[in-house]
C-alpha cells in the first residue's frame, strides 16, 4: 500500500538525494502513522472500556502518542528539508534527530505513567471480561503495528532517517507490548489469575526499553559518533587505490544528518612530483568520493621525500618499532633534520582510541626503543589520537 501511495503521490520518488523528495517521504508516511494510530487508538480504548482492562486501554493510549510522534516527524521531516543558510552552513537535518529524541521523552513519560496504573492494578485487581471483540481487536493492531514497522525500517533504510527508524523501533516494540496484552487476555479467564496488571508492567519495560535506545541513538549522532568501520575501509581502500598515493593517514568524519557527510585526510605524495600533478590528482580524489560516496572530502597533501636513501631507513625501522609497541600505531609525515650537535628524527604518530597508554607512555616505549640502536637520535613526536 505505502509503495502504490509513493508512486502516485511523490514526484521523482526515486530521487531520494532530493530534499524535497525526502520531505514528501516524511510527510507520506508521517500521514498513514496518524491515521493508523487514531484508528487503533479509538478501537482499543473502546474495546478496554468494554472489557475492563487497564492494558487495553494503555496500550491505546500508546497509540494516540505514537499519532503524536507522527505529528512530530511530520513537522521534524518539513523542517530538516530546509536548505543551508548563514546561520546553518551545513543545514538544517539534525532537526530529524531532535525530533527523534522529543518522541522518545513521549514514549518514556508514557511508560512511567503504564507502571502507576499496572500497580493499581495488581494491587486491586479486577475481572477482565474475555470477548472476541477484544481478541480480534488487539490481533488487528499486531497486524497493523508489524505493517506498520515494516515500511518504516525500509524507508528508514532507504532516507537514512533517524526519525523513521525511530518510529520503527517504536512500532515493534508496540507489537510486542500489545502481544503481552492479547496474552493476559486469553490466560487470566483460563487460569484464573489475573494478568492484566503484571503484563501492564511488561508493556511498561518494552515501551520505556524503546525510549532508551532512540534516545541513546540521538544523542550519538548529536555528539559525533564514530562513523560505520565498513564505511571507513571502503573509503580508505578507494583512496589508496589512485597512483601516486604513498599513505593516507588523519581521516575525520562528520555528519549533520542525512546527505550532510563532510571528511578531512591527509594524503602522502612523493615530494620529487610535480607538484600541479599531484594536486591534480588530489582534485580528482575529491570529486571521485564526492559522486561515489555522496560526502563532501577536502584532501590535505603530505609531501615526502622518496630518494633519500636514510630517511627511507628510518621511516621504515621507526615504524616497526611502533608497531611492535602497539599494531595499531602507524608513522606518518618522516623527517630527518640534521644538525652540528645532534640529528631529530621529526615524525608523527596515529593513535587510535582503543590504545590506552598515554601519549608520554608511547613516547617513552618509542624513545628507549630507538635509542638502543640508534643513541645519537632525537625524537621529536606528535600524536594524533584518530578513530582508525
Amino acid at each position: 500500500m505505502i509503495s502504490f501511495l509513493i508512486r502516485h503521490f511523490i514526484h521523482d520518488h526515486e530521487n531520494i538525494e532530493d530534499e524535497t523528495v525526502r520531505e514528501r517521504y516524511g510527510r507520506l508516511t508521517s500521514i498513514v502513522g496518524i491515521l493508523a494510530n487514531v484508528f487503533l487508538f479509538a478501537g482499543k480504548f473502546l474495546t478496554g472500556i468494554l472489557v475492563n482492562s487497564v492494558s487495553i486501554r494503555a496500550d491505546a493510549i500508546n497509540n494516540l502518542s505514537d499519532a503524536g510522534s507522527s505529528i512530530i516527524s511530520l513537522v521534524s521531516f518539513k523542517l530538516s528539508s530546509k536548505p543551508a543558510d548563514k546561520e546553518h552552513p551545513y543545514g538544517h537535518a539534525r532537526y530529524e534527530t531532535i525530533a527523534s529524541m522529543l518522541v522518545a521523552v513521549m514514549i518514556l513519560v508514557l511508560g512511567l505513567e503504564l507502571v502507576q496504573g499496572s500497580w493499581d492494578k495488581i494491587v486491586r485487581p479486577e475481572a477482565i471480561s474475555f470477548s472476541a471483540i477484544s481478541v480480534g481487536m488487539l490481533s488487528v493492531s499486531i497486524l497493523v503495528k508489524f505493517w506498520m514497522y515494516s515500511y518504516n525500517k525500509k524507508y528508514a533504510n532507504i532516507l537514512s532517517s533517524s526519525m523513521l527508524e525511530a518510529t520503527a523501533a517504536d512500532s515493534i516494540s508496540d507489537v510486542m507490548a500489545t502481544g503481552a496484552v492479547l496474552i493476559s487476555t486469553i490466560l487470566s479467564p483460563l487460569l484464573h489469575v489475573q494478568l492484566d496488571g503484571y503484563m501492564g508492567i511488561v508493556v511498561a519495560c518494552f515501551i520505556m526499553k524503546t525510549g532508551y535506545d532512540i534516545i541513546k541513538d540521538a544523542l550519538d549522532d548529536l555528539l559525533g559518533k564514530a562513523p560505520d568501520k565498513e564505511f571507513v575501509n571502503a573509503l580508505v581502500h578507494h583512496i589508496s587505490s589512485y597512483e601516486g598515493v604513498l599513505g593516507i593517514h588523519d581521516l575525520m568524519v562528520h555528519n549533520y544528518g542525512p546527505q550532510r557527510t563532510f571528511a578531512s585526510v591527509h594524503v602522502e605524495v612523493d615530494g620529487n612530483k610535480d607538484v600541479f600533478e599531484s594536486h591534480d590528482m588530489i582534485d580528482n580524489i575529491e570529486r571521485d568520493v564526492q559522486r561515489k560516496f555522496k560526502i563532501s572530502l577536502v584532501i590535505h597533501m603530505d609531501p615526502i621525500n622518496m630518494d633519500d636513501e636514510l630517511t627511507n631507513h628510518l621511516r621504515s625501522y621507526v615504524a616497526l618499532v611502533a608497531a611492535a609497541i602497539h599494531p595499531s600505531l602507524t608513522v606518518h609525515d618522516f623527517r630527518l633534520v640534521s644538525g652540528h650537535t645532534h640529528t631529530n628524527l621529526i615524525f608523527d604518530v596515529s593513535v587510535p582510541y582503543e590504545v590506552k597508554q598515554s601519549n608520554q607512555d608511547l613516547f617513552d616505549a618509542l624513545e628507549k626503543e630507538v635509542k638502543k640502536d640508534h643513541p645519537e637520535y632525537f625524537l621529536v613526536i606528535t600524536f594524533d589520537r584518530i578513530m582508525m
